[in-house]
């Protein structure tokens, strides 16, 4: 028996699953394109990770499923029922693993992605909402875009005074932080080097998303003139050359044994004890993925790379963050976990 076109079989599925929508509006998203939106959206299908994350802060209820199940240390981070919603899959990004038949079957009012705007984000979009006849919504990933998105999300979703809410707060963190550290002369800023992976040898390059706190905060990234941009692999033997000042991971094994191994013994940023573990829960504070939970983390890496201006008491921040984006008040044995880096 021959097997059925699968484009006919998207076509089927998109008929069945799709309800006859009222149309609201049109609204603008973060790549220019103009997307009707059904009158009522209760259903939205994150397209990747920091997608999910921004709509969980702002409207967790209409969140259908996490492209990558929350594990047991996440879940006391974030509300009952929702935090631990299932496993969906996601459209872009690496690991790419929700078909469309999938994302049909869930009969979502919308989807959203926010990362790139740029054009094969774009076909990507405009190829799903034509196959799916479901609305495809792009939010600018880039950290300093972070507020407009939350305003375009607040249109998408109807709740536009709550995205105010937390636009204000990460427009309010950019602006008191970036000035503070406008005036701070070159041989203050010190070099760094953001280590990914259990060897700390993955970093992100120039322009690339996972080291944008580090360029907000004016941080000599020792890996920016390399060739590329987005995240590359690099020797020891290069790090040994840069001898950054600080070093910044996210991998709890690499904060332990670079202490020890004698290959990085010679390295500044260990000699003078400047390695630092990037809390992550419920989400990293510097990537891992790169979306508005990278907030939090711009206070803390502030802190850490010029604490004189930044009096601050991170823990008290941290709290705040917590409870006004993620909706859950830690406990003070939960604020130790989160600052610690590890769980």
């Amino acid at each position: 028996m021959p097997h059925p076109d699968r484009r006919l079989v998207l076509a089927g599925l998109a008929t069945l699953a799709a309800p006859r929508r009222a149309w609201a509006a049109t609204i603008r998203d973060g790549a220019g394109r103009e997307i009707a939106i059904p009158a009522k959206v209760e259903r939205i299908f994150p397209a990747g990770p920091p997608a999910a994350i921004q709509l969980y802060t702002l409207a967790p209820d209409l969140l259908l499923g996490w492209p990558r199940a929350n594990g047991p240390e996440e879940l006391p981070f974030l509300l009952p029922d929702i935090g631990n919603k299932p496993q969906i899959g996601r459209i872009t990004g690496r690991g790419n693993s929700a078909n469309l038949e999938a994302v049909l079957m869930l009969k979502p009012d919308l989807i959203v992605d926010a990362g790139s705007t740029g054009g094969s984000y774009v076909e990507l979009a405009e190829r799903v909402q034509s196959q799916t006849g479901i609305p495809y919504a792009l939010l600018d990933g880039r950290f300093e875009a972070i507020p407009a998105s939350y305003r375009i999300l607040g249109q998408l979703t109807g709740r536009v005074e709550r995205a105010e809410t937390l636009a204000r707060w990460c427009e309010t963190a950019m602006t008191v932080i970036k000035g503070r550290i406008a005036t701070l002369p070159p041989d203050r800023r010190p070099s760094i080097y953001y280590a990914r992976g259990p060897r700390g040898l993955e970093t992100g390059l120039s322009g690339s998303i996972n080291v944008e706190t580090l360029s907000f905060l004016g941080a000599r990234n020792v890996a920016a003139e390399q060739p590329g941009s987005g995240l590359a692999q690099v020797s020891l033997e290069q790090v040994m050359a840069w001898d950054p000042e600080v070093i910044v991971t996210i991998d709890p094994g690499f904060a332990v044994s670079v202490h020890t191994d004698p290959g990085w013994a010679s390295i500044r940023a260990v000699k003078a004890g400047r390695v630092h573990l990037s809390p992550k829960l419920p989400f990293g504070w510097v990537d891992f993925p790169p979306s508005v939970n990278r907030m939090v983390g711009l206070w803390w890496l502030a802190k850490l790379l010029y604490p004189a201006p930044f009096p601050e008491d991170i823990r008290a921040i941290a709290r705040d963050f917590h409870t006004l984006f993620y909706q859950v008040t830690p406990s003070e044995a939960q604020l130790d976990l989160i600052l610690s880096g590890r769980g």
